[in-house]
Parts: structure tokens; sequence; C-alpha cells
């Protein structure tokens, strides 16, 4: 397989249309196969409200949102899988005790990473608490809606018991374990959780608060920002070529954090036989958030952040694609990054040269 670097182009094309016609903020994205980056590219602005123009470039460094769950709690879970910390069949309540009893004694690790734990997809606890340990508390005490192993719900509330269980296990916070365990051993030097005030005029605008101004290097996610920029759910900040690095490692046989075993069964779908197809923590084809479009290979994963962010993997061809934006900066009811993420995965698949 190879891909062809004029066709390439035509993302570059369509995706400055979206920009000059106030679609689209900007993107930052790089496409490759294994271990080579084929593409990449920058178009638009990394801010562009209230007089301030910002150019986006190459290096610019984005809210990663939800891209979160399987770039930091994802791997950090699994590695404890293979040091034989817990298994992904152990059940919540061995780590969290509000989790052993009644309907919520039947949830498993695997439960939480394949959002069919029974939890609810997501609550507004910003509203109600005004600090981490309050809101940590009420994600603990929640029941499940359905019993565990009969739905999939998409749910951030399981990403945020899961930073828990790693917390519990190891004694350090999800910020500080995926740091030492997954960033540094990967050179994701860039990638960190609450970024230094210094890197501001790197880091993409998100959404405009009325009580905060534009975000810029604060977490967009609401839950979040309340536990203090820290969460398994949300809160990540990285530029793309540290992005590049965490999918091109995951692809590659010597990556130095996940076995090769663990990895290929993250990438299988456990949820064949209900309303969604999930890996652990990844989105398989055909499920109700797969962003990848229409013909990509059946083997393909990925994950969605709700700022504009996407990766893309087939773990078979090792065809990949990173595509950063900032698309909530223009503000989430004008969001239309899901039609658009379809679009461009469509024209990288067409890109597509099978050999011999």
């Amino acid at each position: 397989m190879q891909l062809i670097p004029v066709k390439l182009k035509r993302i570059d094309t369509f995706l400055q249309s979206e920009v000059d016609e106030g679609r689209l903020p900007g993107a930052v994205y790089a496409a490759g196969i294994g271990n080579n980056v084929v593409h990449e590219h920058a178009v638009g602005y990394a801010e562009n409200r209230n007089g301030i123009q910002r150019p986006m470039n190459m290096d610019t460094m984005f809210d990663l949102a939800s891209l979160t769950k399987v770039t930091a709690t994802l791997p950090s879970i699994l590695k404890l899988v293979d040091e034989g910390a817990f298994r992904l069949t152990d059940a919540v309540g061995l780590f969290l005790p509000e989790f052993a009893q009644g309907d919520k004694a039947a949830i498993t690790i695997r439960h939480l990473l394949t959002h069919s734990s029974g939890l609810i997809s997501h609550r507004n606890y910003y509203e109600i608490v005004s600090s981490r340990e309050e809101l940590l508390r009420l994600v603990r005490n929640e029941s499940p809606d359905v019993k565990a192993g009969t739905r999939v719900v998409y749910s951030d509330l399981g990403f945020i018991l899961l930073a828990e269980i790693i917390h519990t296990v190891t004694g350090q916070r999800i910020d500080e374990y995926a740091r030492e365990n997954v960033f540094h051993p990967l050179g994701m030097n860039e990638t960190s959780y609450c970024p230094d005030e210094t890197l501001r005029g790197r880091i993409a605008a998100t959404e405009e608060f009325s009580n905060l101004g534009v975000k810029v290097g604060v977490v967009h996610d609401e839950n979040t920002y309340t536990m203090g920029g820290v969460s398994g759910h949300a809160g990540l900040f990285a530029p793309l070529m540290d992005v590049v690095r965490y999918v091109q490692a995951w692809l590659s046989p010597d990556n130095p954090v996940l076995s090769q075993g663990i990895r290929k069964s993250a990438v299988r779908s456990y949820t064949e036989d209900l309303n969604g197809h999930r890996g652990l923590g990844w989105t398989c084809r055909w499920d109700g958030y797969d962003h990848t479009g229409d013909s990509w290979p059946q083997t393909t994963v990925g994950h969605t952040g709700f700022t504009g962010t996407s990766i893309a993997i087939d773990p078979v061809s090792k065809l990949w694609f990173v595509l950063l934006t900032n698309d909530v900066h223009y503000g989430r009811e004008n969001k239309t990054i899901v039609r658009l993420r379809g679009r461009v995965h469509n024209m990288l698949s067409a890109a597509v040269m099978d050999e011999g």
C-alpha cells in the first residue's frame, strides 16, 4: 500500500476552502503508513476572534478533548494489565469500594473500556460542585441505568473511573502516571495536562465562555475544568507530531510501552451483539461514533474529541491519519466537524494505491 501525494493535496484544498468560507477556524493534520509520514499540512487560524488573529502552525498545540481517553487513560490501563496489576475482567469494586455492591458489583474494567458498563454518558457535575473531590465523589456514587454488558453508551464517567483505578493501584494521578509511563517513553515530550502559561502563544484557542473569555491553554471540558484540568476523559494538550508519535508507536512491533498482545486485544470489537462496535477504548468501524467515512478498511479503529480532534488507524495496513482542529472556536452550535471528518477520510482513502 502507498499514498499518492497529489491526491492527498486535495485535502489541503478542501480544508482551506472550509477556512475561507468561515466554517472551520483551522486545522493541522498528517497522514502516513507505519513509521512514514507521507503528508502533513496546516491551514487557517489558531485563534480568530475579538480582533485577535493567530495563524495555525505545524507546532500548534491542541486541547485533545476525548482523545485523552485513548492517548492517556487507555495506554495507562493496558500497561498495568501487561504488568499484572489487574485483569480486564476484574470488577471495578475491587479498586473502588463504591462499586462493590448492588448492580454496580457486576461492572468490570472491560465494561468501562468498551462503554458497556450501563453508566450514563455525561452529567453536568460542574453546575452543582466546585471541586475535584466533590465531583469524583458524585461519579463514584453513580449507579448504572441498565445492567452491565447489555448496551453501549459512550460514557465520560467510565473513563473518569478508569483514571481513579489507576490512582488507586499506582498512587499516581493519571497526569503523573501517563507522563512517566506513556508520554516520556514514546517521545511525546510536549504532551501534558495543564500546559504552562508560557506556551499560550502556541495553543489553539477553543470556545469563548461568558465568564472566562476565549479559552487558550485552559481545558474546554467543563467537568475537567472543575477537576483542576486533569481527568481520564479529557484535559490533555499536545502538538500534532506528539500524537503522530503515539499512533506510530501503536502500530509498531517495537512499542516500548505496550505489548503486541494487548494492542491486538484492544482493537477488536467486544460489543458485536450490542448496539455499537467498541474495542478497548477505540471505536471500531460502523459504530455510531465511527468518523472514518465510507471506504476505510474494516479493521480501522479511531477516536474523536469534541474540540475537533481525531485519530484513525488501521492495524493491518498500518494506514493512519491524525486531524487536529479547533472547530469549537467559532462556537459549539456552529460545529461542522462531524460531516467534515467523514469527507476528509474519504479523500484520504481515495489516495491509497495498493501495491501489486
